[in-house]
């Protein structure tokens, strides 16, 4: 690699310059090869120029002689420019291994449903303070008191569900109903950090959206003054009710709505 002194540098990026928008000039070319105290030919400035607009020219002392380039498009001297590859968006990839077939048979006492925000129901504690993780194998199917379902046994207290909103996908391969609790107003732990129930727990639970064995899950958290409730169309869809986010939360596994300024709610 040749190693010039900057005057030399500074006369050549002069002679580049003024060539590549076509006006050459006069003085320069007739001292072209004298450039720097170098006794240089036509042909040797030539491939030095060339270097330079290559970026082969590294560096004089301590200056870097690089030619800079500009995110897009071409440089000012017509070259061509890289385009810088953009940063890969990780994701980490869910677990999708096939959950274990629904045990025991379907029964009304375990079965959930979503119609609107005024009218579901939801998997609970059948037991006065009992937590949501120690109700997993045994909870049973409330409903809200506005419910049209008259296979529904039991009915959440008025002003349980604070505020509620239901999603559907496009492809009509899932509902979901996402929300805020107001704890008080129910025989739960407010202290309880919540748990999820799916097809596998308690027995026999299904949700009416896509029959028995179908995927669903929902998480409760007390704590959290929050619920979510997913039903897939289809069994073991993993991908849209993921059944081993349980303890992800509400907002990491069924992404919707948990704050409603139009009527001043918020989970939080």
């Amino acid at each position: 690699m040749t190693v010039l002194s900057k005057a030399t540098v500074a006369a050549l990026f002069l002679l580049l310059a003024s060539d590549a928008f076509g006006k050459l000039d006069p003085q320069l070319t007739a001292h072209s090869k004298s450039l720097g105290g170098l006794d240089l030919s036509k042909a040797q400035v030539g491939s030095l120029t060339n270097a330079m607009s290559a970026g082969s020219l590294k560096k004089v002392g301590n200056r870097d002689t690089t030619m800079a380039t500009k995110s897009i498009g071409k440089n000012r001297l017509g070259a061509p420019v890289k385009k810088r590859s953009p940063s890969p968006v990780r994701r980490d990839d869910l677990d999708t291994a096939p959950t274990p077939a629904p045990t025991g048979p379907s029964t009304d006492d375990t079965t959930v449903h979503i119609t609107d925000e005024n009218d579901f129901a939801l998997l609970l504690p059948g037991r006065d303070g009992e937590l949501i993780s120690d109700a997993e194998s045994d909870g049973v199917a409330f409903c809200t008191p506005a419910s049209g379902d008259a296979t529904c046994q039991r009915r959440m207290s008025d002003g349980f569900i604070s505020a509620a909103h239901v999603e559907r996908s496009g492809d009509s391969k899932w509902i979901q109903i996402t929300g805020c609790l107001d704890v008080s107003k129910s025989h739960l732990d407010d202290s309880d950090s919540g748990g999820q129930f799916d097809v596998r727990f308690p027995n026999g639970a299904k949700c009416t959206f896509g029959g028995y064995g179908a995927s669903f899950i929902e998480i409760v958290e007390p704590a959290a003054n929050r619920f979510c409730l997913r039903c897939c169309s289809l069994e073991n869809d993993q991908e849209n009710c993921n059944s081993r986010q349980d303890t992800a939360g509400c907002p990491t596994a069924i992404p919707g709505t948990y704050s409603f300024p139009d009527l001043g709610v918020s989970c939080e």
